[in-house]
């Protein structure tokens, strides 16, 4: 069933009419941020509450008994200010707290609540194309926060991408950036409620160029493949970049893998998780 919920927030209402009761009150705190710009850490929700307490991120809302068109005062600030946005980034544990994928055996991939939560991604997000699609390219997804820099927002990554000349070179063909709004949360049982970068939402609005058999991404965050975990390859962190920069060559290496891969027309029988050992064979042969 679905969920209607009014945000009272700076002296004006929010509807949000598209969430279930299989969504928790995560899902309600990103589809607020793409309605305010508070950043779901900044939100508080007064009177979301249960046995007296206030309902953690993992809470699904059919839980929550909400009656039809309930107002939830909020409080939190946007980051109006781009001067704050390129602050450096808080320090962040996720990547020590990071699992492999394989602690977890459990396929989420075709959950019908996730697959759901996809088509709403495709339905409601906007993908600002920078260059179109070419015919019989692959597509490379490479994640910013300690891959290629350290991000907190689509404007933090919008300036960096210009800062190091990556939308703004000619030999650059970036196709288009994507931000947190296009994530989904997935229920894990060891990890409870996390937060995951699906694909699908790419490949169902470019399906004519796009699919699993010729995309790959980068992350150093494992979790972020659950929902499709075969086309993820996990990649050391780049960390503490004004004392690692001139040793860091983690991309320069994967560059040569995905040379070889490139020569391939499906990449589904492919281990990504031993992709030196794939390298060395190759170079060895």
């Amino acid at each position: 069933m679905s969920v209607s919920i009014i945000i009272k927030w700076s002296g004006q209402e929010y509807p949000v009419t598209k969430l279930t009761e299989e969504d928790t009150v995560l899902d309600l705190k990103e589809t607020i941020k793409t309605l305010t710009g508070v950043l779901p850490e900044r939100q508080k929700l007064l009177g979301l509450k249960i046995k007296g307490k206030a309902a953690e991120d993992d809470v699904k809302l059919g839980v929550l008994k909400l009656k039809p068109n309930t107002k939830i005062m909020m409080m939190g600030s946007r980051e109006e200010c781009l001067e704050e946005v390129l602050a450096p980034p808080p320090d962040n544990d996720d990547v020590v707290n990071d699992f492999d994928i394989e602690e977890d055996v459990i396929e989420v991939e075709n959950r019908e609540e996730n697959l759901a939560k996809i088509a709403r991604r495709v339905k409601d997000y906007k993908v600002e194309v920078l260059n179109q699609p070419r015919e019989g390219k692959k597509l490379l997804v490479l994640d910013v926060d300690y891959t290629l820099f350290a991000a907190t927002s689509m404007k933090w990554i919008e300036v960096k991408m210009k800062e190091l000349g990556v939308t703004t070179h000619a030999n650059y063909k970036i196709t288009f950036m994507l931000d947190s709004a296009a994530m989904i949360t997935v229920h894990t049982p060891k990890r409870g409620v996390v937060e995951v970068k699906p694909l699908g939402v790419i490949w169902d609005k470019f399906p004519e160029f796009y699919t699993r058999k010729n995309t790959i991404m980068f992350d150093d965050i494992g979790r972020n493949f659950l929902m499709n975990p075969q086309n993820g390859l996990k990649i050391r962190p780049f960390m503490k970049a004004h004392l690692n920069r001139d040793k860091d060559r983690e991309l320069l290496k994967l560059s040569q893998y995905l040379k070889e891969i490139g020569k391939l027309d499906d990449f589904t029988d492919l281990n990504h998780k031993h992709w030196e050992r794939y390298l060395s064979k190759k170079h060895g042969q």
